[in-house]
């Protein structure tokens, strides 16, 4: 086949495509208005959830069925991923909230989950994430809640404590390579910025090469390159995707400590999705501290049940001194 004929054949494609996208369309807005119709023959009021991650876990797993290549199916995924978001966008007017400003890890989990076509809202602080969560003022919050190296974001659960309406709706895993940003050369860094649980992730090469210069503690990793950006001497520990976004140069490439390093990040909502007979919950309760083997006693509750527990946290309940309020997430 020569050139033109390819081109026009692939120019044919091209407008069926953009036919059976729209016809898609469409037919996404005909299940939004049959969610609208179901929910007021119940008698309830308020939008129909149209994010409901089982739904989309069964669409990725059948269009990988039926992928016969070149494509790769992380590919045919990807571009599934962002037909879902345009379709999404047309049932509903839907927000999600994450951890700013835009270039944090937050913000690229939440474009891996949700693509481009949603209304994104940066938030300063990762419990404002989750009380705009809690209060409805978006329609979905993504938090991270555990970093493969550094363990668990208290952070997020302290707030988990103060905002016990919010719900769970899915997880998502994202690969974390913190680098070294900065205007400057390594020699002459005096100070470095970053989120805590990035200067976790990085504290070997940190103490290896930069012993003398202070590291202060930002919101985020963002954050901590706007910062960078703009005062003396100084850098931020960040991600690759901040440098063009603020105008520095990497300095050093992958400093994490772990070359596997991967934050796990939480999508809350005001409900949960209907069960599926495998799931995960994450379970906050306090028990008793007066009363010797108060805790033994709940835990032993999942082993009666044959429930396996993949991660316990605890945390001050702030009801008084010394009193804790336990996270058990079970399969």
């Amino acid at each position: 086949m020569d050139l033109d004929a390819a081109r026009g054949q692939i120019s044919e494609v091209d407008r069926r495509l953009v036919e059976l996208l729209n016809e898609r369309a469409r037919l996404s807005l005909s299940v939004g208005a049959a969610k609208r119709q179901s929910l007021k023959d119940q008698g309830a009021t308020g939008e129909p959830e149209v994010y409901v991650p089982t739904q989309e876990k069964r669409v990725f797993e059948k269009v990988r069925g039926l992928n016969q290549g070149p494509l790769s199916g992380e590919s045919v995924c990807a571009i599934y991923r962002e037909i879902m978001s345009a379709s999404i966008s047309l049932q509903s007017d839907v927000s999600v909230g994450y951890l700013g400003p835009p270039g944090t890890f937050s913000h690229q989990a939440a474009l891996q989950r949700f693509g481009d076509s949603l209304a994104y809202v940066p938030y300063p602080k990762i419990e404002d994430v989750i009380a705009a969560a809690a209060k409805e003022e978006i329609t979905y919050g993504l938090v991270p809640i555990e970093n493969s190296t550094f363990g668990a974001v208290v952070q997020t659960l302290d707030a988990f404590v103060d905002q016990p309406r919010v719900r769970i709706r899915a997880e998502v895993y994202l690969p974390v390579t913190q680098s070294l940003l900065s205007r400057y050369q390594l020699s002459a860094i005096r100070k470095v910025y970053s989120h805590p649980q990035a200067f976790g992730q990085s504290r070997q090469w940190l103490d290896q090469n930069l012993p003398n210069a202070s590291r202060i503690e930002v919101t985020s990793t963002a954050k901590a390159a706007e910062l960078a950006a703009t005062e003396t001497y100084t850098a931020a520990v960040s991600s690759e995707v901040c440098a063009s976004m603020y105008q520095l140069d990497v300095v050093a490439k992958d400093i994490t400590s772990a070359k596997d390093n991967t934050t796990r990040f939480f999508v809350l909502g005001q409900s949960s999705d209907l069960p599926t007979g495998d799931d995960k919950s994450l379970l906050m309760f306090t028990v008793d501290h007066r009363l010797p083997g108060a805790l033994c006693g709940a835990l032993d509750v999942f082993a009666k049940y044959k429930i396996n527990q993949t991660a316990i946290n605890s945390r001050p309940s702030r009801q008084r001194q010394w009193h804790y309020m336990f996270f058990v997430e079970i399969v």
